[in-house]
């Protein structure tokens, strides 16, 4: 698992992205060979990528359905490439308020969505080590967590909008968001759907 790279992270149409996760029982060493894969695949993918960075990964994405989620440690330092696993994790409580703002995801290529997200969640999960681990998150981090628990229960960031003719966006070669044509380039391709 340690050597998978970005050609390992699967996409959409993929069914698999619609499967939910399994609770993992026990962190033994193939949870962690597992972690130690998607960082290494998480990392491999934004060094193909000037304007973006992996903020995240679910295992599901590598064709694992175990319930683990890896989340970069530093969003704003590319030359960070530190992760922080989360087995297990779930949402105990949502606050704030519900706020829509551009999401992309590795398993859905070069498309990125107004998604309305809590600000503010609490959460519960074990870390590698085995320990159970409560935090509170908000702001980006808050959406990063919700975006990968998603994953964990088959829920793609698109699932959310609702609005489609005029929520979908990619990037162009700057880096900047530009507006996809909904009917165009994202409901009638095999981007998202099959």
């Amino acid at each position: 698992m340690a050597g998978m790279t970005k050609d390992d992270i699967i996409t959409l149409p993929n069914p698999h992205l619609r499967e939910k996760s399994i609770r993992v029982k026990e962190i033994n060493d193939d949870i962690i060979a597992l972690v130690e894969g998607m960082t290494a695949a998480a990392v491999d993918w934004e060094n193909s990528r000037p304007h973006e960075i992996s903020a995240a990964l679910a295992a599901v994405q590598l064709d694992r359905l175990d319930r683990v989620v890896i989340v970069r440690s530093d969003f704003d330092d590319k030359a960070e490439k530190g992760f922080t696993a989360l087995i297990n994790p779930e949402i105990v409580k949502y606050e704030g308020d519900i706020v829509a703002d551009y999401e992309g995801c590795l398993s859905v290529r070069d498309v990125y969505g107004k998604v309305p997200r809590h600000t503010k969640i609490r959460v519960k999960a074990i870390d590698i080590e085995g320990n159970e681990i409560r935090f509170k998150a908000e702001g980006f981090l808050a959406r990063v967590i919700q975006h990968e628990i998603d994953h964990t229960q088959g829920i793609v960031f698109i699932d959310h909008i609702k609005d489609q003719a005029t929520s979908f966006y990619t990037l162009d070669e700057k880096g900047e968001l530009q507006p996809l044509d909904y009917i165009k380039h994202v409901k009638n391709s095999h981007i998202l759907w099959d």
